[in-house]
């Protein structure tokens, strides 16, 4: 027994280097915290704050409005400054907006920390995933990106459900949101307390020459390959992400026999399944050619989002909800390629340089898709419904194609290659 239990685990051993594994244990914390309010921010300053729903949902896109000004500057400064620095900076901006929070009485105030957490999550984001890449050595790079999901999705997740429990039992009172707010504040200062003590400083990514950093964005626009990612990059996440995230519940509601707890259970589903296979997913995904890889990424989200109409055949809530369940895991299988297989992609192009800034436009790519996934699909919700899914397969279906046109194009470590991998950061000298 105890041998098949090792075995069992043992896929999930990551090989990664301790202070890999004590960044993305603070990282766990810090989306804990997050996870606390976000499902209940609307509500918090609707019904306890006393705002309109509107001017509620207009102070918390400031946050993501913020976040996506911010991320492309963010790159800049990673290419200048440590992204040990940048991080612990961020975290505090952090800390201040959703302390903030807690006490605001007054719109105009909501806006001022929304604006401020949201500048601290542009910086967070990119600097988030540039340590994480540069604490390892190139082969290591997919496990930690694996990790660094894996524990933010742990976080959010279990810090969402302890708080529905907290809100239930409070009854909207003031002083439980504010003590939820007052939490998140805290994970995220002792994120930058983790990130100064315990992390070392991987140093600067790039090269010495004044006149190699002075190329900028005008070099990174002028990465054709890079651009092709990007852009695949983003339609993975508006149609595939987005559409499961924000325009399935909906849709599920209307069509299906599925009600509210149901999609609340598929969406448990498709947390668990990512927390559960990102990890064993990078052996899998090691053992294929990237092209592959993103080709099949590809496909799997074009066959999830076609199983949903499946679910509209049906009067049985619990067919219905068995079906979604099994959307939401092809979704979730979908995702785990996706980053573990992009993130150290775009690493590996960037000239160490432009590390920064190569990995700030394609957080931001993440960015847009989770902003025009809801506008598009909710276009096309309220006039064809059923459009939306088979539409959205057959784009994915062309991404996955426009990726194995890229082909050789690809750097692969399963292909020989004159082109050397990025280094480490701390391997430059």
């Amino acid at each position: 027994m105890s041998s098949a239990l090792a075995r069992v685990f043992a896929v999930w051993r990551t090989g990664l280097p301790r202070p890999v594994l004590v960044l993305q244990g603070g990282n766990a914390l810090n989306y804990f915290g997050t996870g606390l309010i976000l499902p209940f921010e609307i509500i918090y300053l609707h019904a306890v704050r006393g705002f309109s729903t509107a001017t509620a949902g207009l102070v918390l896109a400031t946050v993501m409005g913020t976040a996506a000004v911010v991320t492309l500057p963010s790159g800049a400064l990673l290419d200048r400054f440590s992204a040990k620095r940048i991080l612990i900076a961020g975290n505090v901006l952090n800390a201040l907006g959703y302390g903030g929070l807690a006490f605001v009485d007054r719109p105009w105030q909501g806006f001022v920390c929304s604006a401020v957490g949201g500048a601290g999550f542009g910086l967070v984001g990119t600097a988030g995933q540039v340590l994480t890449l540069t604490l390892v050595p190139a082969e290591q790079r997919a496990a930690s990106t694996a990790l660094r999901r894996v524990a933010g999705n742990f976080g959010l997740g279990l810090g969402a459900t302890v708080a529905g429990f907290i809100v239930a039992a409070a009854h909207h009172d003031l002083h439980a949101f504010q003590a939820l707010y007052l939490f998140d504040a805290v994970t995220f200062a002792v994120f930058a307390l983790v990130v100064l003590v315990a992390i070392p400083n991987p140093g600067l990514a790039h090269a010495a020459s004044t006149g190699e950093s002075g190329q900028g964005f005008r070099a990174v626009a002028r990465d054709r390959l890079l651009l092709a990612l990007i852009a695949g990059n983003l339609a993975l996440v508006m149609i595939g992400g987005a559409y499961f995230s924000f325009i399935l519940p909906p849709f599920a509601v209307a069509h299906t026999p599925v009600g509210a707890g149901e999609i609340g259970v598929i969406v448990f589903i498709n947390t668990f399944f990512i927390v559960v296979a990102q990890v064993p997913a990078t052996r899998v995904v090691a053992r294929m050619r990237r092209t592959h890889a993103l080709a099949a990424t590809s496909a799997i989200f074009a066959i999830g989002l076609l199983a949903v109409l499946l679910a509209t055949q049906t009067r049985s809530p619990l067919a219905a909800t068995t079906i979604l369940a099994g959307v939401a895991i092809v979704i979730a299988i979908a995702e785990c390629g996706q980053f573990i297989v992009l993130g150290p992609l775009v690493a590996e192009l960037a000239p160490p340089h432009l590390l920064g800034r190569y990995m700030s436009l394609y957080q931001l790519s993440f960015m847009a898709g989770v902003a025009l996934g809801p506008a598009v699909g909710g276009a096309l919700l309220g006039t064809s419904p059923y459009a939306i899914w088979w539409s959205g397969a057959i784009a994915l279906a062309l991404t996955g194609a426009g990726f194995l046109r890229l082909g050789d194009r690809i750097p692969d470590p399963l292909v020989p290659t004159t082109s050397p991998p990025l280094p480490a950061a701390s391997e430059v000298t």
